[in-house]
């Protein structure tokens, strides 16, 4: 089946493909049609339920163009990962899911947007299901698996909910092989270039006037990992993030500080670590140590669950090879 889609000019197809046509493309995937430039618009070809799917969501996004809606390439993806996974859902798009499975709509975690953050592999679902029913959850994985950004997404959910009064969001500051010098400004101003990943999920989740009052009255904070000591945090979300730059003695400070009606989530890639030295990430042997204890959950990403530029999971494998082979 064909069907084209009144758009009205070539190059605002053209924006609805997106940056190198990687919006085309991923509609093409996801729904196992072809689509390019019509005569008049775009055109979709393909099995007839899954050509009037994908030429009634390219509809939805040219009147929301038309409506003024800015089709930056990161909001766009954002939009139509969402509407596919909504299609997975309903089991209308056979294997929706990178995975080849369909997607829960139990564990989507609606933002202060009134957007929804929705896993994408069996890895992420898992990861959102034990946040939701685990107090203490280590992340672990590559880049791009999704282990801050979900992190952040469920805290966002828990302060809307009023499960939590308040989200803390911690990182190690440790430089990634390369010296800042003297960082000016109070302790935010000095810690946010560490903590720029968990700023970027936090703005892609609300509001900045809202993230800035939260800031200002103590609902978000940013806690030093090394100012965390004699603290207990009560009815709280806490993240710490890049914990395979935590030393033992860090590691087991921060989580002696849980305190009741907390959650804790700790995310780290083991094959990054910017200790200086060599010295041992505190991270592998708290997994050792707490492994026996059952109410904490330790889940394990992989290169299945990346869900950056396809080109990711390669670099991933390319790496993983290089050092199997080496004995590195």
């Amino acid at each position: 089946m064909e069907k084209n889609v009144m758009i009205g000019t070539e190059s605002a197809a053209r924006e609805i493909f997106g940056v190198a046509d990687m919006n085309r493309k991923l509609l093409e995937k996801k729904f196992g049609v072809k689509i390019g430039l019509g005569a008049d618009g775009i055109r979709v070809k393909g099995p007839e339920k899954r050509t009037e799917q994908a030429a009634r969501l390219i509809e939805k996004l040219a009147r929301l163009r038309n409506e003024g809606m800015a089709l930056d390439p990161d909001e766009l993806r954002d939009y139509l990962r969402d509407r596919l996974q909504e299609a997975g859902r309903k089991s209308v798009v056979s294997g929706a899911g990178r995975d080849g499975g369909t997607h829960e709509q139990g564990i989507a975690v609606p933002s202060l947007r009134k957007r929804q953050v929705l896993p994408q592999t069996d890895g992420q679902k898992d990861y959102l299901r034990a946040m939701e029913k685990h107090d203490v959850v280590f992340s672990l994985g590559p880049a791009g698996t999704g282990k801050t950004y979900l992190a952040v997404a469920k805290a966002v959910n828990y302060l809307a909910g009023k499960k939590v009064r308040r989200i803390i969001l911690a990182r190690p500051a440790i430089e990634a092989g390369e010296s800042l010098g003297f960082l000016p400004g109070d302790v935010p101003a000095k810690l946010g270039p560490y903590v720029r990943p968990l700023y970027d999920a936090l703005y892609d989740m609300m509001d900045a006037p809202m993230i800035e009052n939260y800031l200002e009255t103590g609902t978000i904070e940013i806690a030093p990992l090394a100012y965390m000591r004699g603290r207990t945090l009560n009815n709280a979300f806490v993240i710490l993030d890049e914990a395979q730059n935590c030393t033992s003695e860090q590691l087991k400070m921060f989580l002696t500080r849980l305190g009741f009606d907390s959650k804790t989530v700790i995310t780290g890639d083991m094959t990054q670590s910017d200790l200086p030295g060599g010295k041992p990430t505190g991270l592998i042997e708290a997994i050792k140590i707490l492994k026996p204890i059952s109410g904490i959950r330790f889940v394990h990403l992989t290169k299945k669950d990346v869900v950056r530029h396809p080109l990711i999971q390669k670099i991933i494998q390319a790496y993983e090879d290089f050092y199997r082979e080496t004995d590195l």
